[in-house]
């Protein structure tokens, strides 16, 4: 199964703060490191400078935010964290993700993709293995880093491809959800 990653923009704040509201306290520590509140969550959301940074999503076929990696640059290397809702993982979401985030970090220029994390989370450690990234693990916590290669022709291309095919999904989602919703409110007409 091929899975869509769309860059999102501020517009899509709301859903950003619906889908981190949408993970359990425990979830939530594993993906900021500390139990952010709903108000912390808010405060996370807001902060993030959509100029300088980066945020991709995979929404589900309800238009929710299955999905979410925040690629934040700084000067030599960019920071990721992703996020995937309880009943989309294990689908291959947060390694589509880390893939899309690394082609983007590359086309940046940036050398270096790192990622901090619990050393308990289990599922991001995997990830940052299976990406062949190297882990240096210190009192509970590790942090995970990729040397990137230089952007190519092969590595923008593949960026702009992506970004047709993320902009054709979400299109043809949008349009098949409000069709059911049409249809779902259409049918309950005809009953009244």
């Amino acid at each position: 199964m091929n899975i869509v990653t769309k860059e999102l923009d501020r517009s899509q704040r709301s859903a950003l703060f619906v889908h981190f509201l949408a993970l359990n306290g425990e979830d939530r520590r594993l993906r900021f490191g500390v139990g952010l509140s709903d108000d912390g969550v808010r405060s996370y959301v807001e902060r993030i400078d959509f100029e300088r940074d980066a945020v991709f999503g995979v929404y589900d076929d309800e238009m929710q935010l299955a999905g979410v990696g925040h690629l934040a640059r700084a000067n030599g290397f960019a920071e990721l964290g992703v996020s995937v809702l309880p009943a989309h993982r294990g689908k291959g979401l947060g390694g589509a993700l880390l893939a899309r985030t690394h082609t983007h970090a590359r086309n940046w220029g940036v050398p270096t993709l790192f990622m901090h994390c619990l050393l308990e989370n289990g599922a991001m450690m995997h990830l940052a293995r299976k990406q062949g990234m190297r882990i240096a693990l210190e009192r509970g916590e590790a942090d995970a880093y990729l040397e990137l290669p230089p952007a190519d022709v092969i590595s923008i291309a593949n960026a702009l491809f992506a970004d047709r095919v993320a902009l054709f999904d979400y299109t043809l989602k949008s349009q098949v959800h409000a069709a059911r919703r049409f249809a779902a409110a259409w049918s309950g007409l005809k009953q009244e």
